[in-house]
């Protein structure tokens, strides 16, 4: 019997996340820490479950080490199958030739024989960092009902940001006339979310079209998508409502975390009818001590809270001793804050100590930047760490 999927999903998560500074020296884009228990490619990775999608190669480069083992088997999404499930596709040598990936369109390029293993007919393709529900099965519903041979999610964004997306210029029925790649002067505000379901057989056409073009970028957006509207294919957009958060600037993930809190939060993650799954680490329940003061902030298991948590995020087994405050910020697993310390408007990363007194950020206003501290390191005690400052090495202070 022949054994085939209808449709396969290709997740392009080898971003270095460059704009994330210390966030991610060491990790990639994808795989950075979000909402007190979830990463980056929770999100892509639930969405395609949820959608009844369970075929999904994950496309790594920069850093891959900790990604890998975060997705491991994929059981935690329900990936880990028999026949499809999720796999991890990272560069390597052919007997004809070797190189790292070379844009978007050549990293699903490299893996054809991935997505042909299964037949498909047709294929999704997703960012790993972007923060939303999706429910994909119902944009393959639309690309099956307009017989496009691409449709491409895209949302409405203010026009003063259109310049920094793909833009779709579209016909009323939603069939696209014109794609521009990041724009100086916008024609619409209808920004391309990264997400195209292709037609197989033309997506495979299309890619080594590209592949044999000297001059390409092989990128999506600039060559692929451009290609195929010159020559006539029929094209689509697919409008999505709902939330959606590009997360590659410490502006933009810190803003998405706070979007958690409050009783109606902008992004529920709590919703049972569209489960974000995740790994989640080994860690007893949260303990809330007697003089602690807690409001309007989420708090993930093993947190020890003594001092005043208020408006923040907090990840698995972080520490606030008695007398410290955290405000406004987003606390990454294994962070110690000690006695006395202060952090106010800030992303503070994986096991960093703030010692005694010490202080991280300035209260958050208008003028404040986003203060930053990589993963590992100590703030010394009594340190004042100014806010829009990044820190990725041990600070003792001016």
């Amino acid at each position: 019997m022949l054994r085939k999927k209808e449709c396969v999903a290709m997740l392009l998560a080898g971003g270095q996340g460059s704009r994330l500074y210390a966030l991610t020296n060491n990790i990639a884009k994808p795989a950075v820490a979000f909402g007190a228990k979830y990463r980056i490619i929770d999100f892509p990775l639930s969405n395609c479950i949820n959608s009844g999608i369970d075929t999904v190669g994950v496309l790594t480069q920069y850093e891959p080490l900790e990604l890998n083992e975060y997705i491991g088997n994929g059981q935690p999404w329900d990936l880990d199958r028999a026949f499809g499930g999720v796999h991890i596709l990272s560069p390597y040598q052919a007997k004809k030739k070797q190189s790292w990936f070379e844009g978007t369109a050549n990293a699903v390029f490299q893996n054809m024989h991935f997505m042909k293993k299964y037949d498909p007919d047709y294929v999704l393709i997703l960012s790993g960092d972007h923060i939303y529900k999706m429910d994909y099965a119902a944009m393959l519903r639309a690309h099956k009902a307009t017989g496009a041979d691409c449709t491409i999610a895209a949302i409405e964004v203010p026009m003063k940001e259109a310049s920094r997306f793909g833009i779709l210029n579209t016909n009323e029925d939603g069939s696209i006339y014109q794609f521009e790649e990041k724009p100086k002067q916008p024609k619409s505000n209808l920004a391309s979310m990264g997400i195209y379901i292709f037609t197989a057989k033309k997506l495979f056409k299309y890619l080594e079209m590209d592949d044999a073009d000297p001059a390409s970028s092989k990128d999506f957006g600039k060559d692929v998508l451009p290609a195929m509207l010159r020559a006539g294919e029929k094209m689509y957009s697919y409008r999505f409502r709902g939330y959606w958060k590009d997360v590659g600037t410490i502006s933009s993930l810190w803003e998405s975390n706070m979007d958690l809190l409050g009783k109606d939060p902008a992004f529920d993650v709590g919703d049972s009818g569209w489960k974000i799954h995740s790994r989640n680490p080994l860690a007893p329940p949260e303990y809330i001590g007697e003089a602690a003061k807690v409001e309007n902030s989420m708090i993930a298991l093993g947190c020890e809270i003594e001092g005043t948590v208020q408006n923040s995020v907090l990840a698995s087994n972080v520490v606030v001793e008695a007398g410290a405050t955290v405000r406004d910020a987003v606390i990454m697993a294994g962070t110690v804050v000690k006695a006395g310390a202060t952090v106010e408007y800030s992303i503070v990363d994986e096991n960093v100590v703030i010692d005694c007194g010490a202080t991280v950020g300035d209260p958050k206003s208008a003028g404040a930047g986003i203060a930053v501290l990589g993963r590992n390191i100590t703030i010394a005690q009594g340190a004042k760490v100014k806010g829009g400052t990044v820190l990725d090495k041990d600070y003792k202070g001016e």
